[in-house]
């Protein structure tokens, strides 16, 4: 496999994980604090349908495939910069550099997503959840890059020993 296919079915695989991992914190969260799960996945898709969305409490096509869409794309783009960055460390069977490279690039989310976008385009579960909430979703997020990755390198290991 050449280098940017790997990196680029690395970053998918990375991204599934990610996107499930913050998509239930998100949920998780939201039912903890509001007694709803569907409602910061609904807030998400603000970003597509104006801040009415973040009102949504119900599931529905609209709102809540939209909020979990758009999360999954925006975890993924940050898995890509996780694999352009610390892939290799986790190659290496670095398990350090890789939970710091998640932390690192959820850190690189968070002001990202709270200081340097309009917004418009913030996340949207600020809008249901509360600031320790927010901590639970980006460490998620942290957590789900590195472990997600390294997951993902044992299978490959596990796989290529078998073989002759």
């Amino acid at each position: 496999m050449t280098g940017s296919s790997a990196l680029l079915q690395n970053t998918l695989q990375t991204g599934a994980a990610a996107a499930t991992a913050t998509t239930l914190a998100t949920a998780i969260c939201g039912e903890l604090e509001e007694g709803n799960a569907i409602a910061p996945l609904n807030a998400i898709s603000h970003i597509a349908w104006g801040d009415e969305a973040a009102t949504h409490d119900e599931a529905s096509w609209k709102y809540t495939a939209t909020g979990m869409a758009l999360n999954g794309a925006a975890v993924t783009s940050w898995a890509g910069i996780f694999e352009m960055y610390f892939g290799r460390a986790v190659d290496r069977q670095d398990v350090r550099q890789a939970l710091v490279g998640g932390a690192a690039v959820s850190a690189l989310a968070f002001v990202t997503d709270y200081y340097l976008v309009p917004r418009r385009v913030t996340p949207g579960f600020e809008k249901r959840l509360s600031n320790t909430s927010l901590f639970g979703i980006y460490s998620a997020l942290a957590l789900s890059l590195a472990l997600g990755r390294m997951g993902q390198a044992q299978l490959a290991h596990a796989g290529s020993a078998g073989t002759p």
